[in-house]
């Protein structure tokens, strides 16, 4: 996506100067910026990256078919060596240029070091939660990348800080709060390297964790502070769009994620908590007006992933209490009429608003 938008801003800088909107030292300046920052995935890079996963594979499973036949001594000193050669692969290809290879081999070391902790382990019978096996492995695999400034090495990192939480909740019926702490270390990592796919990532993984708490906390019954969370970070964000514009490429999707946090704790409240239908239709009512300001908001701010969130969320609450009032031909008249009226009401005041706005604030 990155080198799409860097293409077609180039494009425009052209047209931009040819209109005499830009300077040419204007547009010299902007289009080296633009080239000089970020890292350019080309196929080279990918299938790269897809060779260093390859070759580790390939690694381990040399250790392993011949790990019998070698003294222990041998054992350390091969692991030692893939995953520093690794390394040592990295900073030739930086060098020369080659960032995205240079990741890919820093990758490779990151997945050699996680394979040395569990052969190591199986080696000297070491015995243990192998959820301490991946906090070694993302603390190791975190230091590389930030160190390295390696974005895939840093969403190895995330993933495997929501294996080590996994495991850690599949356990026990706790809520696996230290997980935030890895969370944290590598979202400001990823802020820091200015990746920001790595913070769409960042930011399903907490909101994945934010789910979770409404089937931990409560018995296993607090979704409605799932859906709190939501509303609040979704007015948070717009908050920030409001006051701090300059931020708004943050709030947007930060608001898109929120959106659908609050959606699914209202979902469940609905539709798994069995609730006796004067709470439904209450539920039923707060979220789609809900929806449909998510929906009027996004189309005025421009916000495509937020509006197809509310729009696919709206579609699906719909679905769902078709499904559940389909035993009764009046209710499920009775409330198609209702959500029409609603929709029709908050469509009448959108046109008042955008008429008063027309006019310079006076009543139409």
């Amino acid at each position: 996506m990155w080198s799409l938008y860097k293409k077609r801003l180039l494009r425009d800088l052209d047209r931009w100067q040819s209109n005499g909107w830009v300077s040419e030292q204007g547009r010299v300046a902007i289009a080296d910026e633009i080239l000089s920052s970020g890292r350019s995935l080309n196929l080279a890079s990918a299938l790269g990256i897809l060779a260093s996963v390859l070759f580790g594979f390939a690694a381990i499973s040399f250790v392993a078919a011949h790990w019998d036949d070698m003294p222990r001594l041998a054992r350390l000193l091969l692991l030692l060596t893939c995953v520093w050669a690794g390394y040592g692969a990295a900073g030739w290809l930086e060098r020369r240029g080659h960032s995205m290879l240079a990741d890919a081999a820093v990758l490779f070391s990151s997945g050699m070091f996680g394979a040395s902790i569990m052969l190591v382990s199986q080696m000297y019978h070491i015995a243990g939660d192998p959820a301490d096996g991946v906090l070694l492995w993302w603390i190791g695999t975190f230091v590389a990348g930030a160190t390295l400034r390696s974005n895939p090495t840093l969403a190895l990192t995330l993933i495997l800080v929501c294996t080590w939480s996994f495991l850690k909740t599949s356990t026990s019926s706790y809520v696996h709060w230290p997980f935030l702490i890895g969370w944290g270390l590598v979202t400001v990592a990823f802020a820091w390297q200015r990746w920001w796919p790595g913070l769409h990532l960042s930011a399903l993984a907490l909101s994945l964790f934010i789910i979770s708490l409404g089937y931990q906390l409560g018995s296993g019954h607090s979704h409605d502070l799932v859906a709190v969370i939501g509303v609040l970070a979704a007015v948070g964000a717009v908050a920030v769009e409001k006051f701090r514009p300059d931020l708004d490429h943050v709030a947007a999707p930060l608001f898109a994620y929120a959106v659908a946090v609050a959606f699914e704790g209202l979902f469940v409240l609905q539709f798994f908590e069995n609730p006796v239908s004067g709470r439904l239709i209450i539920l039923a009512v707060v979220t789609l007006v809900l929806l449909v300001a998510v929906i009027a908001y996004a189309m005025s701010a421009g916000n495509r992933g937020a509006l197809w969130i509310a729009y696919i969320a709206f579609s699906i609450e719909v679905l769902a209490l078709y499904g559940v009032t389909v035993g009764s031909i009046l209710g499920t008249s009775v409330f198609f009429l209702i959500a029409a009226l609603i929709v029709a009401a908050l469509s009448y005041a959108a046109l008042q608003l955008a008429r008063r706005s027309s006019n310079g604030g006076l009543p139409a």
